[in-house]
């Protein structure tokens, strides 16, 4: 199998890992008649794009499946910012482990590049456009997200490196 072929492959079931994981095995919490928190494993897959293909897989596996997602199952209207959000979640954890010139061998090169993005996205855009868009307020968006943004970093980054310690996964240095 070619590259490109394997690549296409590759995204296509990280896209569909990151659907099922994010619409089916989640828990989503409703804020203000929409969906302001969801605890799960959905992003996983996009993180696990970023290191493995980079960050134009990365991005599109993110933003393919947000869009595939909410095609399958609508929450609320559709709205491409969380769509740009999801890309993002695709593209920030390689680009900071690259930038960092990390060694995929020490966790703490992936739990740096991994807790940027989280804090990124989850901390301050997803915060920022419900508040923006839905109107609602920081503190009640911002506070259970401490919680478990955190725990989210703790448990991507441990997957992360056990795949690239059992050779399941091998980082993208291109």
């Amino acid at each position: 199998m070619n590259n490109s072929t394997r690549n296409i492959t590759i995204v296509g079931l990280l896209v569909a890992m990151s659907i099922v994981l994010s619409r089916v095995a989640s828990i989503r919490i409703a804020i203000g008649g929409v969906e302001g928190i969801r605890i799960g494993f959905g992003k996983l897959p996009i993180f696990l794009g970023s290191f493995m293909l980079g960050p134009l897989y990365g991005g599109l596996i993110g933003a393919i499946s947000d869009f595939l997602g909410y095609i399958i199952q609508p929450i609320g209207p559709y709205m491409p910012y969380f769509t740009i959000i999801s890309a993002l979640c695709g593209v920030i954890p390689i680009m900071v482990f690259r930038i960092l010139k990390g060694n995929e061998r020490h966790i703490i090169n992936i739990i740096i590049p991994v807790g940027i993005a989280v804090a990124i996205t989850e901390l301050f855009l997803i915060p920022l456009g419900l508040h923006q868009i839905f109107a609602i307020p920081w503190q009640v968006l911002i506070i259970p997200r401490l919680i478990s943004a955190p725990l989210t970093i703790i448990i991507y980054s441990y997957l992360i490196h056990a795949f690239i310690r059992r050779k399941v996964l091998q980082i993208s240095h291109h």
